[in-house]
């Protein structure tokens, strides 16, 4: 077995992930948003998410090409802070790139279902996991090629469907009841304002996880700024052209609650029987394929950073010989995911669907990842100013700030809103900090390909 990762990706490659890890956030989630804030209220805290996106990513891009490293959030928060800082966002890394993929595997069973009607949902999603963890395991670059195809067409789709429904279009159908079911702006406005930001995060959860495949780029430090900046000025349009369309197509009231809003907004418009609500469904399907498919890399990519660096066991820290993949790290990954899909009807919290709590609880640990990775990069500013930086934080320090701030408030916010669902992030988080407590000599005697460690 071997300990190293193989470079290959190029920047369209890059760029395919970036933008194909969140794409599904188009797709599905982002809707229960309307049902805390309305379309309104929603769009006022889409457009604080995607300042705190943009800001975020023209930032982070510093860290991505100047510690090109598989773990991301967590060899830079090593570097700066230590050991402790590393744990903590390499593990709220975790949960969000573990706790994302079983939601969006609902999806998939979901848009199934809706062409096909006899399929559970559940075994669509679990046939999924067996699907993916196998093509990931082939290769990265067969993994990265199959990305891009899928990502490329879920992009037209979004297109397709903006296109479809515009002769439909109707503004007083948007902002009808567009302030958390009212016709006003009112202090519940607000509160659904602020209760409705782990939706809005869902339309950019995840475009981090390029940076764990920075090992695997060729040229890193000039490919992954153009991919990152690519990426979040791709996913902004789309992410605001589809919320909008969706929302004046008809009572967008019915598609609050739902994980296929796209082709239920289309019935709106051209009916039931209409082939390009077929379209959207199969076409459709591919936006969810590639954030699923993009997602399970990211996290086999963590788990491997994390299990090589010591702080998970070793098992998990080695690579196929043939295919030159995380093999196990994807497996164990994909259990975990299997097990969340099979809790649904055991697991009831806050009354929300398990779609919605396992965005939740992947938007918690993505908050996390963020408040420590700017943290990272004020530190290393200080501590290392001769560190090469082949791409440095636009507008420094104003856009870290902002990103910070955002993060900060966001995390304040969820935390308030979603309290049962915050223990359990804190209950987790509790769990694996027990072992890493415990397993010092792991780490000491782990060896890291590129050891970032102070």
């Amino acid at each position: 077995m071997s300990s190293s990762l193989k470079s290959s990706l190029n920047g369209w490659h890059l760029w395919g992930l970036a933008v194909g890890l969140v794409i599904s956030g188009e797709y599905f989630g982002w809707s229960y948003g309307w049902a805390a804030a309305g379309t309104l209220g929603f769009l006022v805290t889409s457009a604080l998410i995607a300042l705190m996106y943009t800001t975020f990513i023209f930032s982070f891009t510093e860290l991505t090409t100047a510690i090109p490293h598989a773990g991301g959030p967590f060899a830079y928060a090593r570097r700066a802070f230590g050991e402790k800082a590393a744990f903590v966002a390499g593990f709220a890394t975790l949960i969000e790139f573990v706790f994302a993929p079983p939601a969006i595997a609902m999806a998939i069973g979901a848009y199934l279902n809706v062409q096909f009607p006899g399929v559970d949902p559940k075994t669509m999603a679990i046939g999924a996991y067996f699907i993916f963890i196998g093509l990931n395991i082939l290769g990265v670059r067969i993994a990265a090629n199959f990305e891009l195809f899928v990502t490329v067409v879920a992009i037209i789709e979004l297109l397709v469907f903006m296109g479809v429904v515009s002769p439909g279009f109707s503004m007083s159908n948007f902002v009808a009841h567009g302030w958390a079911g009212e016709n006003e702006f009112t202090m519940g406005a607000l509160t659904g304002i602020v209760a409705a930001i782990p939706f809005a995060i869902w339309f950019f959860l995840a475009i981090e996880g390029v940076a764990m495949a920075a090992e695997e780029a060729l040229e890193p430090k000039r490919t992954i700024p153009k991919a990152y900046i690519a990426g979040i000025l791709t996913l902004v349009t789309l992410a605001l052209g589809v919320m909008i369309f969706a929302g004046g197509a008809g009572d967008w009231r019915v598609l609050s609650n739902i994980n296929d809003p796209l082709p239920q907004a289309m019935k709106m418009i051209v009916g039931e029987h209409s082939g390009w609500l077929h379209m959207l469904v199969w076409i459709g399907l591919f936006g969810l394929v590639a954030s699923f498919h993009g997602i399970i890399l990211g996290y086999s990519r963590q788990i491997f950073a994390l299990a090589r660096a010591g702080y998970m066991p070793k098992y998990f820290g080695e690579t196929n010989e043939r295919f030159k993949t995380p093999h196990r790290a994807l497996i164990v990954g994909g259990i975990v995911g299997i097990a969340a899909i099979l809790s649904d009807d055991l697991i009831q919290i806050g009354g929300m669907t398990l779609t919605a709590n396992l965005i939740t609880m992947a938007v918690f640990g993505a908050i996390v990842l963020y408040i420590v990775s700017m943290l990272s990069l004020f530190s290393l500013r200080k501590k290392e100013p001769n560190l090469e930086r082949p791409f440095t934080a636009v507008a420094y320090p104003v856009f870290p700030i902002i990103a910070l701030v955002l993060a900060v408030l966001s995390l304040v916010t969820m935390i308030y809103f979603n309290f049962t669902l915050a223990l359990l992030f804190l209950a987790l988080m509790a769990i694996a900090y027990a072992y890493f407590h415990f397993t010092q000599q792991q780490r000491d005697t782990a060896v890291d390909q590129r050891h970032v460690s102070m």
